[in-house]
């Protein structure tokens, strides 16, 4: 018999649990880090607008209730927006890591199930066909067509192969383009739907009030919570279909409660603020080239992640044209996509 001491060194060990620690040492460095920087952004889009605001000025008109300029702008103008854009990037990076830990796929992105063609499509049905002229108002028919979208790929992709990720990837993406000629179909036949369209379907936070953030947290809040009970579901995959199988894991339900946590967080904030693009991508890439791909250790730095890139693109988007504003969906596209080539410059490096 071989002697264990000499098939298992102890410094093997030793270096597996030292790797082991300094990995979670490092997630907590970063997820407290994440938990400073969403702090600044908040402060900052508090502050930043056609009338900057001081940061004393912010922090004593937001533990107030007083009515004077700068307690109306706060209270009013920028607490629903900043919320709302704390909402839709938790939700967006949360759903980025489900993403590619279902599909096993670092290009996926949380938009590849429909999600945001269908949402698309609802903004335009309700301001072509309806009338619905506000953020507020669009916010059920992008729920509605985002959720709708969803299902239609779901059942599309194999009925009879509910743990096939290829074709859900094949479906969303064939299901994109038919709705995405729908929109341009009914854009182009009417120059209002086109004009009013234009505004949501870049990516913003502006006008958006309470009630918006209000309308979506429900299904932010739903979303999370699946998240958490399939995370480790999702961990035991990464091993193998019979392996997880044999810890108890159902692959089918798994993959098919991912999809469902996706849909409600990508529905949440698309139908919020519009199509954000990179947002859920680049947040996994750097959550999984940092701490690693096990979901479950991951969620809360993926959602303060989201919520710090999507808010610093909303800040930036207001700091660079001033009085006016650049949307939030345009800044992140500018910021993502060379972060982006970074990351895969630097991984074939």
């Amino acid at each position: 018999m071989p002697d264990l001491a000499t098939v298992t060194p102890p410094t093997a060990v030793t270096r597996l649990v030292t790797r082991h620690r300094a990995a979670r040492m490092r997630l907590v460095i970063l997820t407290v880090a994440m938990v400073v920087a969403v702090i600044v952004l908040t402060v900052a889009s508090l502050a930043v607008g056609s009338r900057a605001l001081a940061p004393a000025e912010v922090i004593a008109a937001l533990f107030s209730d007083r009515r004077d300029a700068a307690g109306v702008i706060v209270h009013e103008l920028r607490v629903p927006r900043t919320l709302t854009a704390l909402l839709a990037g938790a939700c967006l990076g949360v759903a980025g890591v489900l993403m590619q830990a279902v599909t096993r796929n670092p290009l996926a992105d949380p938009g590849l199930l429909g999600v945001n063609a269908g949402a698309a499509v609802g903004v335009v049905v309700a301001i072509a066909f309806f009338g619905v002229g506000t953020a507020s108002g669009y916010v059920w028919f992008a729920f509605a067509g985002a959720a709708s979208a969803a299902l239609l790929v779901n059942a599309a992709a194999r009925p009879g192969r509910r743990g096939d990720t290829v074709g859900l990837i094949l479906a969303g993406v064939a299901l994109s383009a038919c709705l995405g000629a729908v929109v341009r179909i009914i854009t182009l036949a009417d120059d209002d739907t086109f004009e009013s369209f234009r505004f949501w379907a870049v990516g913003s936070f502006e006008r958006r009030d309470a009630d918006v953030a209000a309308q979506v947290l429900p299904f932010a809040i739903a979303g999370l919570i699946l998240t958490l009970v399939i995370a480790r579901g999702l961990d035991q995959l990464r091993l193998g279909t019979d392996l997880a199988r044999s810890l108890g894991t159902s692959p089918a339900l798994t993959i098919v409660g991912a999809g469902a946590a996706i849909t409600l967080l990508c529905a949440a904030a698309t139908s919020a603020a519009g199509p954000l693009a990179f947002i859920g991508l680049i947040v996994a890439h750097i959550v999984r080239r940092t701490v690693g791909g096990d979901v479950r250790s991951t969620i809360v730095l993926a959602a303060l992640s989201g919520a710090a890139l999507t808010l610093a693109s909303d800040v930036i988007g207001r700091v660079i044209a001033i009085p006016g504003e650049v949307e939030a969906g345009i800044v992140a596209a500018f910021v993502g996509a060379p972060l982006l080539l970074w990351l895969v410059v630097r991984r074939a490096s």
